[in-house]
């Protein structure tokens, strides 16, 4: 009787054990009493993603027994690459009894992570100027979860590293906005300093504290005068950044993009065939949120480069966060807002069912065999 999966050590076949499907576990005790086959298996999602595959088939070779066939593994498209919906991202060949309970563990490791490198990709192609600070891990359940979200991320975009950001907590135990950022550069001086600027909703006035001190006092006296600011804003949607409102909100916009009035603000940032096709002005609606509503707005953050370039600190970066999916970045990107950089959380979908993978046998053998309908997704596919 064959049991390939024996030969793992003991801490990876209990990890193996607790975490598959039990109905694979199942499957393997059938394959070992009627006798062991090679089959050829082909993983894919059904939408379109961003290839990240290299954790599902890292822990296929770490899972897989040594003492089985050789496996054989082929990458059908490289790690960032796009790959349409239900288009097969690798296929793997070895021993059905070593591979039938691995099946739950590389397929956690697929969707997460495509997904979270699709939304990144998107995200960057919508706002190429712009750079993202990875910030999912506290939306996520659980460390696995969070680290395929980042590898995800990673593949997806060109994400610049920006050192120095803070939570909101350092923020209340400091004191004060001013005070908290002179903590951080005192315990971590070799930091880039990215500073919360809506904890006390004094967004602007915090600001300008910040960078009055960074740059008329600390910076002269930094002898490589190499480090950089940014000011993060993070403003609640429940309440507009300090001294906004709708009417406020609206004329920032209206004289950024130069045009008359707020309807057509909303047609500028849509696009005329988008607008009119919005006869329920669904859209319309969360265009104004984006645009002139509560939280990290455009105005916001409109606000807060002119604040900051009418006292002279234009070289001060901005960082926007809450609520940035690709939805907020395109509006962004279209309004030319003023952002260097984007704090999201949003790699994980809304979705969820979006994640799902799926991994299906086309061969036994060598010799073809699928369940009747998956045909086409593996046409010209071999081990």
């Amino acid at each position: 009787m064959n049991k390939p999966v024996e030969s793992l050590p003991a801490d990876k076949l209990e990890y193996l054990k607790r975490r598959t499907d039990k109905y694979f576990s199942k499957s393997r005790q059938i394959v070992e009493k009627f006798g062991d086959r090679t089959v050829t298996y082909g993983v894919f999602l059904r939408r379109g993603v961003i290839c990240a595959v290299n954790p599902a088939i890292d822990v296929l070779r770490s899972y897989y027994s040594a003492k089985a066939v050789p496996l054989r593994i082929t990458r059908l498209y490289e790690e960032g690459a796009f790959v349409p919906d239900q288009k097969a991202l690798f296929t793997y060949t070895g021993s059905f009894a070593a591979l039938v309970e691995l099946e739950t563990l590389i397929l956690q490791r697929v969707g997460v992570a495509c997904v979270s490198a699709y939304n990144a990709y998107k995200m960057a192609m919508n706002l190429k100027k712009v750079a993202f600070i990875d910030m999912h891990a506290r939306h996520s359940p659980g460390d696995d979860l969070s680290l395929l979200a980042a590898y995800g991320a990673s593949v997806g975009s060109r994400m610049a590293k920006l050192g120095g950001t803070m939570p909101h907590g350092i923020i209340g135990y400091a004191g004060s906005t001013l005070r908290a950022a002179q903590m951080y550069v005192e315990t971590l001086p070799q930091d880039n300093l990215t500073v919360l600027i809506d904890y006390y909703g004094r967004e602007y006035s915090d600001a300008l504290d910040v960078c009055r001190w960074w740059y008329n006092e600390y910076l002269p006296r930094d002898e490589t005068g190499a480090r950089a600011l940014a000011l993060r804003i993070d403003t609640h949607g429940e309440r507009y950044a300090e001294s906004l409102d709708y009417e406020k909100s609206t004329e920032i916009v209206v004289n950024w993009l130069h045009v008359p009035n707020e309807y057509e603000a909303v047609r500028y940032v849509m696009g005329e065939e988008a607008f009119d096709a919005d006869s329920l002005n669904i859209v319309k609606d969360r265009v104004r949120k984006v645009l002139f509503g509560t939280g990290v707005s455009v105005a916001a953050v409109i606000q807060l480069r002119q604040t900051l370039d009418a006292n002279g600190f234009n070289a001060c970066k901005i960082v926007g966060s809450s609520g940035f999916n690709l939805f907020k970045c395109k509006m962004f990107a279209n309004s030319r807002a003023p952002l260097d950089v984007i704090g999201t959380g949003s790699f994980i979908p809304e979705n969820f069912s979006d994640t799902f993978a799926t991994a299906d046998i086309f061969m036994y053998d060598g010799k073809a065999g699928i369940k009747l309908g998956r045909e086409k997704l593996f046409q010209g596919l071999k081990p």
